[in-house]
Order: structure tokens, then sequence, then C-alpha cells
């Protein structure tokens, strides 16, 4: 490591924690290219999901996240970074340029890098104990510092309106034999694979969470940790949205979900992302007028709650290695020998 940047094996350190970030059926459509003072985020696009998510929506939103983790993988080793966002307009692939600066690590640094590891997308029941608003408020905070909106939906008739969207958007989906394939493409995956969603991290049958209609992933073997089913989940729905409604957007909701389920990690919650209902425009539509009035454009749900005492530890989601989601940028590219 020098005085002005970080040395190779720090900044490989750092994207391997980035590469733990949550992606749409964990496809992981991110590369990273190192410059001699820079770290450059690329979407890359062989891993979209064109039925799921034809207009790139939800990778971009996965590539935010990891960018996130990135920035704050760094800033915990002693780096913060300058971030530009789309730094080139004539490449909509480059979505983001990091130069990283000499940096004393907060606590806040330290804190959400350390929950990297731990953070698991908890597809099963919440307990019946509610969430305290002041966690809830210190999510809506960190989210907020990155640009975006998070909006716990309490109340009865909005929450109505959330979860009939999420319904709509199931069923639509499940109509659709393109979306049924390629869902089946990427799930049910052994823990060999290196991604993709595992059998082992998605329910075994169909479930309503209380009023929260899940997805419906084929070939789960997930059970609940809890055979009461009655127990009332407690489970709160926040909307994550931004003002405007473009790539820039898209990438910055991406990185507040990575700040608000960081947080949660830390406060010992359970979490998940809900992506259907923005995956349809129809659906998104209807939450955009009649759950935010208009006044911004929804992007994600994040489901949030305590797991039960009883549940079992989730096993880690399979990630690419290092290596293959790592190059350099052409003029800066090493001898075999040097990597």
């Amino acid at each position: 490591m020098t005085t002005t940047r970080p040395d190779r094996e720090t900044v490989r350190g750092a994207i391997a924690l980035a590469g733990r970030a949550p992606s749409v059926h964990n496809t992981q459509p991110w590369r990273f290219l190192l410059g001699e003072h820079s770290v450059h985020l690329m979407a890359d696009r062989i891993r979209a999901l064109p039925a799921t998510d034809p207009e790139g929506r939800d990778l971009l939103i996965s590539c935010g996240a990891a960018l996130h983790h990135l920035h704050v993988a760094l800033a915990a080793l002693g780096w913060s970074s300058e971030v530009h966002r789309i730094p080139n307009p004539a490449d909509p692939d480059h979505l983001a340029a990091l130069e990283p600066h000499r940096h004393l690590p907060s606590d806040e640094d330290i804190a959400l890098a350390a929950a990297i590891p731990h953070r698991r997308t908890d597809r099963r029941s919440f307990s019946s104990w509610p969430v305290p608003p002041g966690h809830l408020e210190l999510m809506i905070s960190r989210a907020g510092r990155l640009g975006a909106l998070l909006i716990p939906v309490t109340e009865v008739r909005l929450r109505n309106h959330l979860v009939n969207a999420i319904n709509q958007a199931a069923s639509i989906q499940q109509d659709d034999p393109a979306y049924t394939a390629e869902l089946a493409t990427w799930t049910g995956r052994s823990r060999l694979a290196a991604d993709g969603v595992p059998a082992t991290s998605t329910l075994a049958r169909p479930v309503f969470h209380g009023d929260t209609r899940m997805r419906d992933f084929p070939n789960g073997t997930l059970t609940e940790s809890v055979e009461d089913t009655t127990e009332h989940d407690a489970g709160e729905l926040l909307v994550l949205a931004t003002p405007d409604d473009d790539p820039t957007s898209w990438l910055r909701a991406g990185e507040a979900a990575s700040a608000a389920l960081l947080t949660a990690t830390d406060l010992n919650l359970a979490g998940c992302p809900l992506s259907q209902p923005l995956e349809v425009a129809n659906t998104r539509a209807l939450i955009q007028e009649l759950v935010l009035d208009n006044d911004a454009v929804p992007h994600l749900i994040l489901r949030i709650g305590w797991a039960h005492t009883a549940a079992a530890p989730l096993p880690q989601s399979p990630r690419r290695p290092v290596d293959e989601i790592t190059d350099f940028l052409p003029s800066l590219a090493p001898r075999p020998n040097e990597r």
C-alpha cells in the first residue's frame, strides 16, 4: 500500500466484499476494471434477464448495491472513494468510477463492512416482534444520504395497495412462459454453483407471509423455522424510490438498498428485497400512483423484520471468484506472471 493509492491486494479484498452484494436472481451482473488510481464498475450484460428485467432496471440496481459494498469495503480498509456515476455517457456499461483517497475509517464504515459477510436474503416468515422505529429511521437516513427515499408503508390502505400490486405481478409473471423458463434457469442451483439462487435459500412451496406474497421459486428446499404458521408476521414493507427514473437513479437505488440492508444486518434484523412488483410495468405504475401519490418513482421493496429465535442460520449464497469479475484497464494489464 502506498500513501496515494491502495495496493492491489487491498483492492482485491474490497472487490471480494463487493461481490457479496445482493443481485436479482444472484446473477452478479458486474465487472470491475482496475486503473492506476481508480476502480471502475462495469455492467455485465451477458448476465441480463431479458424476460424478468427487459429494461435493465434490476441489473443496474444490483450493480448499485455492488458499488456501495465496494465503497464501504474500501472505507473500512482506510480508503474513502470519490464516486463518479455514469462517467462516460458514450459507454452505458461504464456505471461508475471510484477514486480512493486515504481515510480514517469511521465506526459506521467498520460496522457496515463487517455486516457484508453476514447479510442474507431471508425468504422465511418473520416473528411477531415489531421493528423499533429507531431502527427504521436509521435505515431511512442512510438511504437518504445516497439520494433515495426509503418509505415505510404502514397505513392500512396504502399497504393494501402495495400487497395487491405484489399479488398482481406474481400472477402476470407466472403466466409468461419466457419468465418461468428464465426463473427455472437461474434458481434451484446446487451449492457447487458460482451464481444463481441455490435451492437451499428458497422455500419449498409458495407462501404468503401475513399479507405479503413471496416470489415462487421452483425446486426450493428451504423450510420454515417454526411450525406455528398462525403467529403474526410483523415484517415491515418499505418502498425504495427516487425522484427521477433514469440509469443514475437506478444505480443510486441499488446503493441505498445496500446501505439499508447492511444497516438492518448490523442491527440483527432479517431482510429480503422484493423486486417482482417493480419488474412489471403495470404494477410499478400502480405503486407509483396509489402508494407514492406520483411523488417519486419506486424501484424496490424491502421486507424487514426479526427472524424467529428458532431460525437456523442461512447458508451463504455462492459468489463468483474475484479473478472472474476483475480485470485491468487495457493500458495497465500486467503480464501473466504479474497477476
